[in-house]
């Protein structure tokens, strides 16, 4: 743990070796910190009908298993990168480490459904004081030199771990309990804890008051939560329920509160003026909607092996691979490829292949589909999820001013984890639409093959429904970046002015 690794003479210049060194340490306690929180929320994904089951759950608890962590963890994101400069980026970041360690001991303990929706509430607490503070923590440790490549493998570790986490999901589960997905991480949150406390420095502190946006962050919660929960309650309670009408209400009255109240607050969570600059507001509009289009494919297609197909969670997990490896391969393709055409023209080529490889899916889809074909549209969805992300974030921040680019990566990322959300409760209610509502919790539970072969072919319609959205979302993006290619024009990263190396989520 204290070891430290020499490196090449050339990669340290003179006087700053230790702060290499200790730069170094730092982004192995990070990337080690993220590969753990990273791990917990992908594996969840195959694991989520096994849960279901042990708990008997019904579909809204079901969904509420991921949403829940989701939800939380984009509300607090903002609040405690702002929160962290008063209290000290080292403090918040460990206690974040303890918490998540602790909350995953609890969580595998969980009695009910319930209990552990409210585990996984305070887990995403905890890994939203992580995730905040991160790259915070890297960008502090390295030389500014050397600082792309930090940032770089700290994103990778992130990459890492939506690639390994179905499979080792799917296996831990078949093998030793899905309680177990929690439970690794009480070890390797101690490693964590324990490496933190001796490696990280002590930072200064600011010394300005703390102005956080409570009533904009509570609006954020209230307004995609209420949302949320309505949309997951259609199912069983339909349109016309007083509860689900007056949950959109709250949405409804929630969107133009907080277009008021971000216009006045000082501190927002979402700084509108951002979207002055078409550059900005392109990007981060195609950014959303190409989100909204791809980040379910991986826990549908786990739910589609496992309720219709009939596999089991670690044969799920190995099947979904190959989506979440060549996106893997994708990204750090995006570099190479930068050198040769604009980011706006990848950004445009990434949405084109998504849309493709989202159509295969869809013409094809059936309750007896050939796995080549499935295997042939997810990598293409692969590639595309995977160049998309760079490829926007550095057609939107390569051309924006220094001065603002950490207020533009923000709000960036808040769409981003937005998209994230909505999609996934959007698209699990969708598939569960065409089906009696006495056979809705046998898809999270995984059972539907074992009870109506008719009900099976009910919810492939339902994911012919779903993927057509999903293709319309794409759609519009591509729109979007067509247009945002055509008004903002090229991105020129040899410009003094242009940020080569966008800040990560």
């Amino acid at each position: 743990m204290g070891t430290t690794v020499e490196l090449p003479r050339e990669d340290v210049e003179p006087g700053e070796t230790g702060q290499v060194r200790y730069a170094w340490r730092v982004l192995s306690l990070v990337c080690l910190a993220g590969l753990m929180t990273g791990l917990n929320n992908s594996s969840i994904n195959i694991a989520l009908p096994t849960i279901a089951r042990h708990f008997d759950a019904s579909a809204t608890q079901a969904q509420w298993i991921l949403l829940s962590f989701m939800l939380t963890n984009t509300v607090l994101m903002v609040v405690f990168g702002r929160l962290a400069d008063i209290v000290g980026r080292r403090e918040m970041y460990l206690f974040g480490v303890g918490l998540f360690s602790v909350m995953s001991v609890v969580a595998g303990f969980a009695p009910s459904a319930d209990a552990l929706i409210a585990c996984r509430v305070v887990q995403a607490m905890a890994g939203a004081m992580l995730i905040a503070n991160s790259g915070a923590l890297v960008t502090a440790a390295f030389p500014r030199r050397l600082l792309g490549q930090g940032l770089g493998l700290y994103v990778a570790s992130f990459s890492l771990a939506q690639l390994i986490g179905p499979s080792v999901g799917g296996i831990i589960v078949a093998g030793i309990g899905w309680q177990w997905l929690f439970w690794f991480n009480a070890p390797l949150g101690g490693i964590c804890l324990l490496y933190g406390l001796r490696t990280l420095r002590r930072m200064p502190r600011s010394d300005e008051p703390l102005r956080l946006d409570i009533a904009g962050s509570l609006l954020v919660l209230f307004g995609l939560g209420s949302l949320l929960l309505a949309v997951s309650e259609v199912g069983p309670l339909g349109w016309d329920s007083p509860v689900v009408i007056g949950l959109l209400v709250v949405f409804l009255v929630a969107v133009p509160t907080f277009l008021f109240v971000e216009r006045r607050s000082a501190y927002p969570v979402v700084d509108l003026a951002t979207f002055r600059d078409p550059v900005v507001g392109f990007g981060v509009l195609a950014g959303l909607l190409a989100t909204m289009s791809r980040f379910a494919v991986v826990l549908l297609m786990g739910l589609y092996f496992q309720t219709i197909r009939g596999d089991t969670p670690a044969v799920a997990g190995l099947k979904v691979l190959p989506l979440a490896a060549a996106s893997v391969v994708a990204s750090p393709a995006v570099g190479f490829l930068l050198k040769r055409t604009s980011a706006r023209t990848l950004t445009v080529a990434s949405n084109a292949i998504l849309t493709v490889g989202l159509a295969i899916l869809l013409a094809g889809l059936s309750s007896t589909t050939p796995y080549w074909l499935i295997l042939v549209s997810t990598l293409i969805i692969g590639l595309g999820s995977g160049s998309f992300l760079p490829a926007n974030s550095t057609a939107m921040l390569g051309g924006v001013p220094a001065h603002r680019l950490g207020i533009t990566n923000a709000v960036r990322t808040m769409a981003q984890s937005s998209g994230v959300v909505l999609s996934t409760g959007i698209v699990l209610t969708i598939i569960a639409a065409p089906l009696p509502r006495d056979f809705r919790e046998a898809i999270f539970h995984g059972t539907l093959s074992q009870v109506s072969g008719e009900a099976v072919e009910d919810l492939v319609t339902g994911y012919r429904w779903a993927l057509s959205l999903m293709i319309a979302f794409s759609l519009m993006s591509l729109g979007v970046s067509l247009v945002g290619r055509r008004v903002n024009g090229p991105v020129d990263l040899n410009s003094p002015h242009a940020t080569a190396s966008p800040e990560p989520a």
